[in-house]
Formats: structure tokens, C-alpha cells, sequence
């Protein structure tokens, strides 16, 4: 009795230890990767309407067609009116065109952070997050890799997401994606270690440039049967678009 209870201790002591020392994982959001503090700053251009927006662009082409040399002059004083004419439209919104134009460089780099920086806070912290699996090129050591997005179609039919919404991972070897957005859920440490690799995707050459690197230590599948029949059709679709370029579009022989 006495030696299955000090055996029950000893195993409680082992668990309780290795609860202590495990490391939780976070479930993250996309939402939660960009850095906060980047989020918010004064963007004057995004108080603009469209057809404010449209008149500062008409501003710039005026100016710089009367900046150069070209045009009759009976065509310069036609620029030149309509320039004062969307100046003076503008300056009776309250916009100063001027300081407008002179905002954008700034706006730029508040903007570039915006899409770049990273969350300190999740920085080396084992994190779960689910997106859409993109098959990357091995890196030098031999480690599978993949990308992971927030949205399907992401730098294959659409454009890539700003940085700090895509994630270079390193697999574990267990898995690798199959197809291009493979839907998935990766568990493992995140680090801000940005990087950026040319590579070929669906559409051609793209940069990934991405904020983030996940060293996984477990995914989980998300697959359906119907995303399984996409990427079958898909498949068969781009063999088939081969086969026409091949043959002029016409019937290869059966």
C-alpha cells in the first residue's frame, strides 16, 4: 500500500512538473500580427472623397505637364486653367493642395509600417493560427517550407497581403501542402524575422515578402471534400490550357 502510494506521489510530482514547464499556445486572429501601435496615425488622403481624390491626381499631371516644355501655347493656357480651376475647387473644401502633396512621403512611410511591422507581443511565443498553405521551395538545410495566408487566392489570383499578414513557415517534416492554399491550422513558435524569396506560383514570378517565420510543431488539416474536387478541376484545367498552347488550340489526337 504504502509503495502505491509513494508511486502515486512520485507520478503526480512528474505531471505536475511537466505542466509547469510546458509552454501554452496562443490562438491567434490575423487581425492580431500587425503591430498596434502602427495602426493608427493621420493619413490625410483617406479623408479625401474619390472625387477629391481624383482632382489632387488631376493636379500632379497638370503640373507636371506645364513643368515640361512640351504643348503649344494655346494648349498650355487650356492646362494652365484647368489647373487653377481644380486648385481653386479644392481650396474651397479646405484642402491645401500644397501641403497635400508635400504629406506624401510621409503618409508613404506611415503606410509602409502599417503593412510591415509586426506584434512584439507574440514575438517567440508558441502561437496556433489557421490560413491558407502555399508550397515554397526548400530551404538550404533540406526543411520543407510553405507560406501562410489569411485569404485563398492569395499571391496566386490576387494580390499578396501587405507583410505582417504572411507568414514564412518551416515544416516540421510530417506534412507539406499538396496544392496551392491548402486550408490548414499550424501550431509553433513565431518569430518577427522578416525575409522576402522570389518564387513561381501560379500566375507567374511573385515576391514573398513576409514579417513572419513559424517554426511548426503540429498542423491540423482543414481540407473538405469539395476543396479536394477545386484543386482536382483546377489541375485538369491548367494540364488542358498546356495541351491547347501545344496544339494551336486545336484537338490533340486521341
Amino acid at each position: 500500500m504504502r509503495n502505491w502510494f509513494c508511486s502515486a506521489v512520485f507520478a503526480g510530482l512528474v505531471l505536475c512538473g511537466h505542466v509547469a514547464t510546458a509552454t501554452p499556445e496562443t490562438a491567434l486572429d490575423w487581425a492580431d500580427l500587425p503591430a498596434p501601435s502602427a495602426q493608427v496615425f493621420e493619413d490625410p488622403y483617406r479623408d479625401l472623397s474619390p472625387e477629391q481624390f481624383d482632382d489632387v491626381l488631376y493636379v500632379v499631371r497638370l503640373r507636371g505637364r506645364l513643368q515640361q516644355d512640351g504643348g503649344s501655347e494655346e494648349e498650355r493656357q487650356k492646362w494652365q486653367s484647368l489647373l487653377t480651376e481644380t486648385e481653386d475647387a479644392l481650396a474651397a473644401d479646405g484642402i491645401d493642395i500644397d501641403w497635400l502633396l508635400d504629406q506624401r512621403e510621409v503618409v508613404m512611410e506611415r503606410r509602409r509600417k502599417a503593412g510591415t511591422n509586426g506584434n512584439p507581443q507574440f514575438d517567440g511565443k508558441t502561437i496556433t493560427l489557421a490560413g491558407f498553405a502555399i508550397p515554397a521551395p526548400s530551404d538550404p538545410d533540406g526543411r520543407p517550407v510553405a507560406y501562410l495566408v489569411p485569404e485563398r487566392g492569395m499571391c496566386s489570383h490576387m494580390p499578396p497581403p501587405p507583410p505582417n499578414q504572411m507568414i514564412r513557415v518551416r515544416l516540421n517534416g510530417d506534412w507539406t501542402p499538396s496544392y496551392f492554399h491548402e486550408p490548414v491550422r499550424l501550431t509553433g513558435m513565431l518569430t518577427i524575422d522578416p525575409s522576402i524569396q522570389n518564387m513561381m506560383v501560379v500566375d507567374g514570378l511573385m515576391p514573398m515578402n513576409a514579417t513572419f517565420q513559424l517554426e511548426t510543431e503540429r498542423v491540423e488539416t482543414l481540407e473538405t471534400k469539395a476543396d479536394r474536387l477545386e484543386w482536382k478541376q483546377r489541375a485538369a484545367d491548367r494540364i488542358r490550357a498546356a495541351g491547347n498552347r501545344k496544339t494551336g488550340g486545336a484537338k490533340a489526337p486521341e
